[in-house]
């Protein structure tokens, strides 16, 4: 038997983790620029907790977990998404006794049972934000600004950012009954496997990608036409926001989020080039899903950067030079006593910062090759000369030059060429 990865997960190769480095450094460092401090949640959590923050009708929970119970019976969750484990955490330890608000960011891995595709696996991988404590529209400005500033850092430029609202939760509730009124008047047109969506979550039905529901989704009723004068108020401050600055949006009224715990700004990055699985960030607000796990209403926004997308993104819109732009030193040797000091020399230099690699025990030209091989950048040779002049030879595989300098010196040459 040939054991293989499971279906919808992979295996992420050596020659693939300096991109995934690269991200998580670019996410790390922005997100540490706009004061977010990092949480880590673990990969199992109970059950309920998604099926009272995700809601009982989505998707998610009547398909997609990965659910079990334990040996001492407890039913539990691998995590399907970040939000909510990182609101539990908030609630157990207290948070809301911290200055507001609270911001927070978090890499993790998440898993949904769905049908593997492009851009879809059943376990992937996500980078995110939430700001809990807060409810001003400044404050979704800066979640959207981070979002939309990540990808343009990571040389993802043909985007473009789509925005809608749901308002508060009474503006939603109107609003959910005036589409569901709404789609009731269509349901002979509508797909039999989307008709029970319009009784237990019509927001999923403007979600839906049946091209038969393009035009009965365009025609439908538009949620910023029911919300309230606040709500009105805090989404003229955010598109206003936006304008300041120079963020283009395009408002996008079939834009919703079917998990119950969304209220007011809802937001997607995609590619401008859209395709069926094309969503690189998604996002919005959450203010009554704290209250919803038992803490005290707390209002809350964040979004959700899948990164298997963005790699896929960046491999196709991006020139990467930068993922080269490092220093990998093979330091090979000819002879036992230049492989003695090769072990010394190998040490020191990565003391000082610089990844360097032994050679194996071979010949030079053998050597050479293994240093393509590993993508060295540099190589430094000793021989038997060498070590009588207190010298080394370093070549350089970008220019194919190479110079003989002295082994007092070496550390600070290297220094040099980063």
């Amino acid at each position: 038997m040939i054991f293989q990865a499971p279906r919808g997960t992979y295996d992420r190769m050596p020659d693939q983790q300096r991109l995934w480095q690269r991200i998580n450094k670019v996410s790390e460092e922005l997100s540490n620029s706009y004061g977010y401090d990092r949480i880590d949640t673990p990969i199992i959590e109970d059950a309920k907790l998604f099926s009272r923050g995700v809601g009982d009708v989505t998707d998610i929970m009547e398909k997609e977990t990965y659910t079990f119970p334990d040996r001492g019976g407890d039913l539990l969750t691998l995590r399907p998404e970040g939000t909510a484990p990182v609101c539990r955490a908030y609630i157990e330890h207290g948070m809301h006794n911290l200055p507001q608000p609270v911001r927070l960011y978090y890499f993790c891995p998440v898993f949904r049972y769905e049908r593997p595709q492009s851009g879809r696996y059943r376990q992937h991988h996500q980078f995110g934000v939430e700001v809990l404590g807060s409810d001003e529209p400044e404050i979704d400005v800066e979640v959207i600004e981070l979002a939309w500033n990540l990808l343009k850092r990571l040389d993802i430029s043909d985007i473009k950012l789509k925005i809608n609202t749901m308002g508060d939760s009474d503006s939603r509730k109107l609003y959910v009954s005036k589409l569901q009124d709404y789609l009731k008047s269509k349901i002979d047109q509508i797909p039999e496997s989307i008709k029970e969506r319009v009784s237990s979550n019509p927001l999923r039905v403007l979600d839906s990608k049946d091209p038969k529901m393009v035009e009965i989704n365009s025609e439908a009723p538009k949620s910023v036409d029911y919300i309230n004068s606040q709500s009105t108020e805090h989404w003229q401050t955010l598109t206003g926001n936006l304008d300041v600055l120079s963020i283009p949006y395009e408002v996008d009224h079939t834009l919703v989020r079917g998990f119950d715990y969304y209220t007011r700004t809802v937001f997607e990055v995609v590619p401008s080039v859209e395709k069926s699985q094309n969503t690189l960030i998604g996002g919005g607000r959450y203010d009554g899903l704290i209250k919803m796990l038992g803490g005290k209403p707390t209002p809350g926004i964040g979004f959700g950067m899948g990164l298997e997308r963005v790699i896929s993104a960046i491999n196709k819109t991006s020139h990467q030079s930068d993922l080269n732009d490092y220093m990998k030193l093979l330091v090979a040797h000819i002879g036992d006593a230049a492989k003695e000091r090769a072990v010394l020399l190998s040490s020191r230099i990565r003391n000082a910062g610089i990844p360097a690699v032994l050679a194996p025990t071979r010949g030079i030209k053998s050597q050479l090759r293994y240093a393509t091989s590993i993508s060295a950048t540099h190589t430094i040779i000793i021989g038997d000369k060498e070590l009588q002049t207190g010298e080394v030879v370093l070549r350089d595989f970008s220019t194919h030059s190479q110079e003989t300098i002295s082994e007092a010196n070496l550390i600070q040459v290297l220094l040099n060429l980063i």
